[in-house]
């Protein structure tokens, strides 16, 4: 063999020179993927979960359609009285106006003196309307009202005083006789008149019904935790095999636990889309029966529907209960489900 090596083989033996780019190659991959990719990986991870969740659903229609009713129903009842208590203070208008404080002007209290004095309580704090009332008004709704028309004709002059209509802003007995006292010392106040009694057996009503809520909705929405952790737990015990084989080759808690908190998500969807629904349906089947009783003593009262506002909060509160519960059942029954 000779000495000297062919041109050809010299160039396969001989060391390349060194890619300027090659080190850089080296150190990323060395340093693992970009996040880029990271975040696609990501995202096609959820989507498969949520396109899992959907099928396996989707293969029991009837089952997820009665679970998401029963959390619906479960749903429905606190936003439902919610919403007839709401409609029955509007009946009997607001709580502001049954705490109206009434100023009873002095009888030489002219016209133009009262609509300054009604214009002045307005700009005060703790205020929220006031209306003035002359002595001719108020002589007239007198007479309609008590049906001694005739005999008030008689009367050489009017008896009855000018009158302010003070609205507050909050119903708060310390609060309301604050604000009494301080109109009571304006100019051209005779009297300022405030049924406090009134006020506490409001006050004492609105509390028991926030309390009766919010009790009425503790209790159940811990019973649509555990219908959803109790759903959540029979799909994990049927798919207990396929996840101890995921443990087994590598998966993650978290890659374990995301198909089922999707389902949880998806069950409350269902039901708070179903509860609206019921809450919708509901209101316009009863508000027949109110419109018709309404008319009878001359009101145009009609129940109101479910604000698109009211709907939306039950429509995301159901679907975090629903995560909510899922996250529960799976926590407790993760550690069951390492291989063996």
């Amino acid at each position: 063999m000779s000495a000297t090596r062919s041109p050809k083989v010299a160039e396969r033996v001989a060391p390349k020179a060194s890619d300027p780019q090659a080190p850089k190659k080296k150190r990323d991959e060395d340093d693992g993927p970009d996040f880029g990719t990271l975040l696609r990986a990501w995202i096609e991870s959820h989507r498969a979960s949520l396109v899992d969740s959907l099928r396996r659903l989707g293969k029991q229609p009837i089952g997820s359609f009665f679970t998401c009713l029963v959390m619906a129903v479960a749903l429905s009842l606190p936003m439902g009285l919610s919403l007839l208590l709401n409609n029955v203070e509007r009946l009997g208008g607001s709580w502001q106006r049954a705490a109206q404080i009434s100023l009873y002007l002095q009888l030489d209290a002219s016209p133009t003196e009262g609509e300054n004095l009604s214009e002045q309580i307005k700009a005060m704090p703790g205020v929220a309307d006031a209306e003035y009332i002359s002595k001719e008004k108020a002589l007239d709704e007198f007479q309609q009202q008590s049906g001694l028309g005739e005999a008030l004709k008689e009367l050489p002059q009017n008896p009855l005083p000018g009158v302010v209509l003070v609205t507050p802003n909050e119903v708060d007995k310390a609060t309301l006789e604050a604000l009494r006292q301080r109109l009571a010392e304006l100019p051209k106040v005779q009297q300022a008149q405030l049924d406090l009694v009134w006020v506490e057996r409001l006050a004492a009503i609105l509390k028991l019904g926030d309390r009766f809520v919010f009790g009425l909705t503790v209790l159940l929405v811990s019973a649509l935790l555990l219908v959803i952790g109790n759903t959540i737990r029979l799909h994990i015990e049927n798919r207990r095999t396929e996840i101890e084989v995921i443990k087994l080759v590598g998966g993650t808690d978290s890659y374990v636990r995301r198909p089922f908190l999707y389902m949880g998500a998806l069950y409350g969807f269902g039901a708070g889309f179903l509860s609206w629904g019921v809450l919708a349906y509901g209101l316009n089947w009863l508000n027949d029966a109110v419109v018709g009783l309404a008319g009878l003593y001359g009101s145009d009262f009609a129940l109101a529907g479910v604000p698109v506002a009211d709907g939306l909060s039950l429509l995301l509160g159901a679907v975090l209960l629903g995560y909510i519960g899922a996250w529960i059942a799976v926590a407790r029954h993760l550690r069951e489900l390492a291989p063996k």
